[in-house]
């Protein structure tokens, strides 16, 4: 029987467990990018070219501070600018091929290191989790922000 106390539990778990789980998969990415350095980058490479401010709307945060970021990611050269030819004050943010290279070597320490983990389980546990990776995506999409 479900009770809202059950439910509060699960969440609470759930949260710790997603927490843990992201704060383990930065450490074994490593420290050449920040979090939020991370999280822009990739959102550039998922999204293609955008103007600064798709990209604060995208990572949710304000314009100072994703000025901040791509100055970070420019310095890095990870990211290009190039301005947009039908308006020459506007400019689009692309990923450069080094800033592709990085994220594919970040995310693959990162899935080496969930695969070794995996390889532990058993074909019952993986086939249960392998569910509840579709259970919360299915949660996270549709929930409303």
């Amino acid at each position: 029987m479900r009770t809202e106390t059950s439910e509060v539990e699960l969440a609470a778990r759930l949260r710790l467990v997603v927490a843990r789980t992201a704060r383990r998969l930065r450490q074994e990415a490593g420290d050449q990018l920040s979090p939020s350095l991370t999280s822009a980058l990739a959102s550039i490479e998922r999204h293609g070219p955008m103007a600064p401010s798709e990209l604060a709307a995208c990572e949710g945060v304000q314009r100072p501070t994703i000025t901040r970021v791509l100055a970070r990611l420019l310095e890095m050269g990870l990211i290009e600018r190039a301005a947009v030819p039908s308006d020459g004050r506007s400019t689009l943010i692309s990923v450069t091929a080094a800033g592709s290279e990085l994220l594919h070597e970040l995310r693959t320490r990162k899935n080496a290191f969930l695969s070794e983990r995996l390889r532990e389980l058993g074909d019952e546990d993986r086939a249960v989790l392998e569910r509840a990776g579709t259970l919360l995506e299915r949660l996270l999409e549709e929930s409303p922000r």
